[in-house]
């Protein structure tokens, strides 16, 4: 919105106009906006929620090895990310952007569908909305989200190609003329783009074989989007887990997205330059921004909860961000927290069930998901049950875990960027 009001006043010669239509500007007046804005909105978010006893019942029964009672944080915390999450990206992104709408859109529904949930869970029902409404939910959004960039006139990337010269690669460059593709790009080989309709390679009939390419790139968005608002929904079990651990993520994002952007670094790196995403960068610094914010009051012990707004909202959000610049298949190395996360409660409910049906109880982990596991004190374990993985004997502070956490996926979002140059 201001972006365009700039290039009025900029007509108009008036000094300093010009400075808004940087990406760099806007995306430091993004994040310092959205960090202002999740720590002031926070505070009254809090006491009003507090005045109205909304208050995350799910959690009232949690104990604390050390002692730290979290009987009536309140709870749906989601709202203050997502408040400033959209209130800098309309202002300061620019709305003639197809993947500044796509994101904007992204948070907002997901937004929704886990603030319907928290307010379920609210009225007294633990569970809250019912998978299958949730999981349609997040489908819906997947198939939205890969359709527009099928059909958008603007979702356009220009191909690296390499020049050799004496033998030895010399040159990268990108091809002159953007077009629609359903390249991305994979980890760890030498030419390190998919072409997703490759897969239908014994298809003769071209049409149908890039038909049968988008086909499969809207099946594989949908997949991602769903599985990492799922991952992010069950990293958010401790103060300031989910929201440090997607913090790091986002900053990942907003450099890829940033090079992706840059001709110049997109030939240095090998990778496609994809025209327009270097305006994800302003809604990557709100996002990051809101979410350092709502540490403030996130943090141990925590003040407020995010609940499934928050959640879903952020995996949403790093999944869609992650498609828009084609990196979609770097997810299990970028949010291999979230990935684990989810292994682990799959392993426990399929080793459950195993054991059931010889009438056994039995367990591999201690709890799950498995940020869990770590602060589970002996003494809360079932006397009856059997359990494969007792380690660590000791009770983790929840602040050391959650800091550990971190520190993981510090490290896995080092080498996410390092792919790019490990071939």
């Amino acid at each position: 919105m201001l972006y365009f009001l700039s290039q009025y006043l900029d007509q108009l010669n008036l000094p300093g106009a010009g400075m808004w239509t940087y990406v760099s500007f806007r995306s430091l007046l993004a994040l310092m906006l959205s960090l202002i804005i999740s720590m002031v909105a926070g505070k009254r978010f809090i006491t009003f929620m507090k005045r109205k006893r909304h208050i995350e019942s799910a959690r009232d029964a949690e104990i604390d090895p050390y002692g730290v009672q979290k009987k009536g944080t309140p709870s749906m915390g989601g709202v203050i990310i997502v408040g400033a999450v959209v209130i800098p990206a309309l202002l300061l992104g620019r709305l003639d952007n197809v993947y500044i709408n796509l994101l904007i859109v992204t948070i907002l529904w997901f937004g929704l569908l886990g603030f319907i949930d928290d307010y379920i869970k609210l009225k007294g029902n633990k569970d809250g909305m019912k998978p299958r409404y949730k999981l349609l939910g997040q489908l819906a959004l997947g198939c939205l989200v890969g359709v527009v960039l099928w059909l958008s006139p603007q979702a356009v990337v220009r191909e690296n190609v390499t020049i050799e010269k004496d033998g030895q690669s010399s040159m990268v460059y990108h091809k002159s003329e953007a077009r629609k593709s359903t390249v991305t790009t994979v980890p760890f080989l030498k030419n390190n783009n998919l072409d997703y309709y490759e897969v239908f390679s014994w298809i003769k009939d071209g049409k149908v074989k890039r038909a049968c390419g988008w086909i499969l790139f809207i099946l594989v968005t949908t997949f991602v989007i769903t599985a990492v608002s799922n991952g992010a929904n069950l990293n958010d079990g401790m103060d300031g887990m989910c929201a440090g651990n997607s913090a790091i993520i986002g900053t990942a994002l907003g450099i890829l997205a940033y090079v992706s952007g840059h001709i110049r670094f997109a030939s240095y790196l090998n990778v496609m330059y994809i025209p327009g995403s270097e305006e994800i960068v302003v809604y990557i610094c709100a996002f990051v921004g809101a979410l350092i914010g709502f540490l403030w009051y996130n943090t141990y012990p925590a003040k407020v909860f995010m609940g499934d707004t928050g959640s879903l909202s952020i995996g949403g959000v790093i999944a869609v961000t992650a498609v828009i610049i084609h990196k979609e298949l770097l997810i299990p190395i970028l949010c291999g927290i979230f990935l684990v996360e989810s292994i682990s409660v799959m392993i426990q409910i399929w080793y459950a069930k195993k054991g059931n049906k010889r009438g056994v109880k039995q367990r591999v982990f201690k709890r799950t998901p498995i940020h869990d596991h770590f602060r589970v004190q002996q003494n809360q374990l079932l006397t009856d049950c059997k359990y494969i993985c007792k380690f660590p004997t000791t009770v983790l502070h929840e602040n050391m875990i959650t800091i550990r956490f971190w520190i993981i996926t510090i490290l896995l979002a080092a080498i996410t960027i390092i792919t790019l140059k490990i071939r």
